[in-house]
């Protein structure tokens, strides 16, 4: 991970000078924690995920002018993903990725192979909105104003999405508990 100051350097060699070197070295300290927020939001598709991150350092290159380090870098990132998943949805038709994701919490998919895999289908039944706040939070571990600047939305908004995301999976997973006890008798 660069240091503040560090970063402050590459993004000034990037504005200023067009150091297509100093970006890189920014893709790379930030590339893994943009892919793997993508990769929870796209419920784990390499391939979109990767699409997205790509789509996410080309718009940081060429807008890179206009940060003005208002918020962090990584934080100015994580907004740039979260608008080219939002644009991905949008062609993909939010009403039939919603019906997807609900469609995937079905029955068989309750069997527990593992703890993981029932994370899985407890995230996959949440809405884009919370699991995008659960992965910014719990996973990416940013606090709730940086997950409310990121997503554009109020602080209370993203305690509201928290707590609902916990009760749907704590829900989801305790029924994932009584399937396997079921099960085992």
């Amino acid at each position: 991970m660069l240091s503040r100051f560090d970063e402050i350097k590459l993004l000034s060699q990037c504005a200023l000078a067009d150091n297509r070197d100093a970006f890189g070295r920014l893709v790379e300290a930030y590339q893994p924690r943009v892919r793997r927020f993508l990769l929870n939001l796209t419920m784990g598709d390499d391939y979109l995920t990767d699409e997205l991150a790509q789509e996410t350092f080309i718009k940081a290159y060429l807008g890179i002018r206009s940060f003005k380090g208002l918020a962090s870098f990584g934080t100015w990132l994580y907004r740039i993903a979260v608008n080219e998943f939002y644009s991905y949805q949008r062609r993909r038709s939010e009403e039939l990725i919603a019906e997807g994701y609900e469609g995937e919490a079905d029955d068989s998919e309750h069997r527990r192979v593992d703890a993981s895999q029932a994370i899985d289908v407890a995230m996959a039944m949440l809405s884009t909105h919370e699991r995008m706040a659960v992965t910014l939070f719990y996973i990416e571990d940013q606090p709730v104003a940086r997950v409310a600047h990121i997503m554009g939305v109020a602080q209370g908004t993203v305690r509201s999405l928290l707590h609902r995301a916990r009760s749907k999976m704590a829900v989801c997973l305790q029924q994932d508990i009584n399937n396997h006890d079921e099960s085992n008798t």
